[in-house]
């Protein structure tokens, strides 16, 4: 091989190189590190290097269909499936637009306003929870309001309180923040595109 040759070899694995982080690898990371961070939600806690396990949810402790979902999961699964990322020149971001977010991956206190609507989502929880139905008897309605749980009641003073703004402290559970456990995995996958890279090349000499 001349110089020449050489130099020109060199110059294609540099522009190859500089493709793949500036375009190919942005894709190939932010996948990585979405899925990391929606594994979270599976794992029921923060994964790096070990499981920071979440607080349990109050629901947990009811009898509800709601209560056999572990802590930020529910039947849609919203907040994890809105976990994305957007890949920019040379890195990418991982993102959720949902608004409520953010307090819960932070923690910290939130003062919703009591609605109309929430009190009619508030009564048809606690149906829900105690298993209640307009069919039954009033003798039937006492006996399974009686029995209620915590997670029921929690439902029914939320429809009579009077308050028109609550107060509720919401515990930090951490799905998105730095990982080194993915840094140290999205480091493995560079290393391994570059080699691909390079070693594609000077097997064609």
């Amino acid at each position: 091989m001349t110089v020449k040759e050489f130099s020109n070899l060199f110059k294609e694995k540099e522009t190859e190189v500089a493709d793949l982080f500036a375009r190919v690898l942005p894709v190939k990371l932010g996948n990585m590190a979405k899925e990391h961070f929606k594994d979270n939600f599976r794992k029921g806690g923060f994964v790096d290097n070990s499981l920071e396990v979440w607080p349990k949810a109050k629901r947990q402790s009811g009898s509800s269909a709601d209560s056999s979902y572990g802590p930020l999961l529910s039947g849609r699964n919203r907040l994890a499936s809105s976990i994305d990322f957007r890949p920019i020149t040379a890195g990418f971001i991982v993102f959720t637009p949902i608004a409520y977010a953010r307090i819960h991956n932070e923690g910290g206190e939130t003062n919703p306003s009591v609605t109309p609507k929430m009190r009619r989502f508030a009564w048809a929880k606690y149906y829900e929870a105690t298993k209640i139905t307009k069919s039954m008897d009033k003798d039937q309605k006492k006996s399974l309001a009686k029995s209620a749980g915590e997670n029921a009641l929690m439902w029914q003073r939320l429809a009579l309180t009077k308050k028109t703004t609550l107060k509720v402290r919401i515990p930090q559970r951490k799905f998105l923040a730095p990982s080194s456990e993915l840094n140290k995995a999205m480091n493995t996958k560079m290393e391994l595109e570059i080699k691909q890279i390079m070693n594609s090349r000077l097997n064609g000499i």
